[in-house]
């Protein structure tokens, strides 16, 4: 399979590359998070190699781990088989089908997911085992913690919560001690290494010069201007709560009963607060339709007594679920439907007549500046590069690549070169030598990964010409995505010899080539 080239993909292999290498973060390279989601793909380029299509092996690998994890979390809540495989079905459309590039907003949500399962195995169990499974809950949920911060600690706040009320109802107070014990321990075991280096400056917990990405004004407004699939579930999960209270005077006292609403209300929370913290790709947050589905069939079948493990019922349900959640596999039907129902012209011919200006839903607007993009469907692979096989890049891309290939002083252990663009793996098919260092950051976004102090850092480099050549990719419709005052010190002291399009989906950026004057 072929797969087109994604927006961000290139930090994701940036940084495994770099792993790869066995530079070590915060002393080689900075980043303001942790480094747990490229331990995998680094992993995967040392078994398959550093090219773009070994990531798409190794979310496969750790989308397996983030099905089975959910799996175990339904069968340790004692879902019947029709209501947990429904759930599964859901999970996979909404959840799985569409991330098939790794991100960070999508492994800090894995990780936790594999956490929440061995800790419901925790909590099920009453052998000393189960000291094992505390253990590899908290090792996962602090590997999601430090994939990202905000993800990982509302799923360690979820966590929390279950063990506390655990304590209260059992009054095994010692378990809910060492669950913050060994979460503390691991973390300090992780984080002490790095510590000589230039972690505290590095690690966003909201200290200079970064800045918090949580405020409750913005909260706020997700919660009473959008989030109405959270809002629904909620009144749903009410209505059932109240029928469960009606008919089980002891219903807060029941482990079971409680764990599953608790684990239910933890995740909508989570999504709530995810969606304002982590807003990119807008649905990253989605997961929660699954855990939300699962307490209301469960529910919905204690009051209705319809069991869903029945053929008629669970077929019917399922027809249901993909009928509610076929735009996960819509386009890749549509591409058939598209033969037998032809979309509407854009335009109309008539004889020799000017054509006709037609409206529909797909011309009522109109690109202002078409030259600027490039259409999808002229995307092609480069297979001549073997980091780049099985990617689609647009036309031009591959041109001014197959330039670059011919241009001297651009390769080599002995170039200068700074690669400030989203065709990071060019690093590897060119061969030149990384820059590192504590004040280099892993990559180039201004007040994210980038601060002043850097970027005044590469000003300075570029006025004194230490590189041969600059690779720069100028997007004007995005905040300092890599930051202009750089670009404007190229357009000073170096010479621009070229330029093409950036595998962006619209192609909205533009790669600038430099060279010394």
């Amino acid at each position: 399979m072929n797969f087109p080239y994604r927006v961000n993909i290139f930090l994701s292999w940036e940084g495994a590359y770099r792993l790869y290498l066995g530079q070590v973060p915060y002393r080689d390279f900075g980043l303001p998070m942790g480094f747990g989601y490229w331990v995998v793909p680094a992993v995967f380029f040392k078994i398959f190699g550093p090219y773009l299509i070994t990531l798409v092996k190794a979310q496969v690998f750790l989308n397996f781990i983030c099905c089975f994890s959910f799996r175990g979390i339904l069968k340790k809540l004692r879902l019947p088989d029709g209501t947990r495989i429904a759930a599964i079905i859901v999970f996979c459309l909404s959840y799985i089908l569409p991330n098939f590039w790794p991100w960070y907003n999508n492994s800090v949500i894995i990780w936790q997911m594999a956490g929440l399962n061995f800790l419901l195995g925790f909590l099920n169990s009453e052998n000393k085992k189960k000291y094992t499974l505390l253990l590899l809950s908290c090792f996962f949920l602090f590997a999601s913690f430090f994939t990202k911060q905000d993800g990982g600690f509302l799923g360690f706040a979820i966590a929390a919560a279950l063990v506390l009320y655990h304590a209260i109802i059992t009054k095994k107070w010692k378990d809910l001690f060492l669950f913050f014990l060994l979460y503390i321990i691991i973390a300090v075991l992780v984080i002490l290494p790095f510590t000589q280096y230039s972690f505290g400056y590095w690690f966003n917990h909201g200290q200079p010069p970064h800045t918090a990405r949580i405020s409750g004004a913005d909260i706020l407004g997700e919660l009473f201007g959008a989030s109405q699939w959270i809002k629904f579930y909620f009144l749903l999960i009410a209505v059932i709560v109240a029928f469960k209270i009606k008919n089980n005077r002891s219903f807060f006292s029941d482990r079971h009963e409680m764990i599953f609403l608790l684990l239910t209300l933890g995740i909508l929370a989570e999504a709530l607060i995810f969606g304002v913290t982590s807003y990119t790709p807008p649905d990253n947050n989605i997961f929660f339709h699954s855990f939300a589905l699962a307490y209301i069939i469960t529910g919905l079948s204690e009051i209705t007594s319809i069991n869903f493990n029945r053929f008629s019922y669970f077929l019917g349900l399922t027809i249901l679920i993909l009928f509610w959640w076929s735009a996960g596999y819509w386009q890749y039907i549509n591409r058939i439907a598209m033969r037998i129902f032809p979309p509407a012209p854009v335009v109309e011919k008539k004889d020799s007549l000017p054509a006709e200006n037609v409206i529909n839903r797909y011309t009522y607007m109109l690109n202002l500046d078409s030259s600027y993009y490039e259409d999808e469907s002229t995307w092609a692979t480069i297979d001549s590069l073997k980091s780049f096989q099985k990617i689609y890049l647009p036309p031009s891309t591959i041109a001014g690549i197959q330039r670059l290939k011919k241009m001297p002083g651009l390769q080599g252990r002995n170039a200068a070169v700074l690669n400030m663009t989203e065709l990071t793996p060019l690093d590897y098919e060119f061969g030149y030598k990384l820059e590192t260092g504590e004040n280099h950051p892993l990559w180039d976004h201004l007040g994210v990964c980038m601060f002043n102090k850097q970027c005044d850092d590469y000003c300075s480099k570029i006025k004194n010409k230490q590189y041969d050549v600059v690779l720069f990719e100028y997007i004007p419709s995005l905040n300092n995505f890599f930051p202009f005052r750089i670009r404007d010190s190229l357009q000073v002291y170096y010479r621009k010899t070229d330029s093409f399009l950036a595998p962006r989906r619209p192609t909205n950026g533009t790669i600038e080539v430099y060279v010394k004057q």
